[in-house]
């Protein structure tokens, strides 16, 4: 799959920025899962359905029953556990 923006191209301080703010945040005692389902959320306020899709997947390898309820992947659009 060709990705749809090379980001470290694009903008490699903000690149930088993020990958610190991950690192931060797998390390900071968290559930996996939750911050799972924050990067759904996150990716459905942001109405990409790629990255709800990706996040999705990622939610449901840790354990997260999930399904999308709402029109699509942003708008009115939520999460829940079934």
């Amino acid at each position: 799959m060709q990705p749809r923006i090379e980001y470290a191209k694009a903008a490699p301080g903000g690149m930088t920025v993020m990958l610190g703010l991950e690192t931060y945040v797998r390390h900071c005692g968290l559930e996996r899962s939750l911050m799972e389902l924050v990067k759904v959320r996150a990716s459905q306020i942001n109405g990409c359905a790629y990255c709800v899709d990706m996040h999705t997947i990622d939610a449901r390898a840790v354990g997260k029953t999930t399904t999308l309820r709402g029109e699509g992947p942003g708008g009115d659009s939520f999460l829940h556990r079934a």
